[in-house]
């Protein structure tokens, strides 16, 4: 899987743990960012998204939600703020999303990489179509 990633903090112990485990994984970093303005992170990440030239993302900054609102402008990203693993699973099961963000400051290394691992694993329901086609917008993938 290509994974794009980005934490407006680089070299937090969240940030180094997500961006090695996705690499653990197989998965290839197609974008990595770091040490930018976090509303330039959610946005970078999410273009990298709704371009196909990555298949998910993975957004970080203090508390998760500056990168997650800036991801979502970009037409046909659908980021959630996840700080646990069974929302990362409901975030992609019923809403197809596409980029996880993290926050920085509340989550632990070891619930980051359980959230990381249940967003990147679970499916889209597909009986939740029409669903997350509400979600998606007329305009959006």
């Amino acid at each position: 899987m290509r994974i794009a990633f980005g934490a407006d903090e680089g070299g937090t112990p969240v940030a180094d743990d997500v961006a090695a485990a996705l690499s653990l994984r197989g998965d290839e970093l197609v974008f990595h960012v770091a040490d930018e303005p976090w509303p330039d992170v959610g946005r970078l990440v999410g273009e990298a998204v709704a371009s196909g030239r990555a298949d998910m993302g993975v957004v970080c900054c203090w508390t998760g939600t500056g990168v997650s609102i800036a991801a979502n402008k970009v037409p046909g990203v659908r980021a959630a703020l996840c700080a646990d693993a069974e929302t990362a699973r409901g975030a992609r099961r019923w809403n197809d999303a596409n980029v996880l963000a993290l926050s920085l400051r509340l989550t632990t290394r070891t619930v980051a990489l359980e959230v990381l691992q249940a967003f990147l694993d679970t499916q889209p329901d597909p009986d939740e179509a029409e669903n997350i086609a509400k979600v998606s917008g007329p305009d959006r993938p």
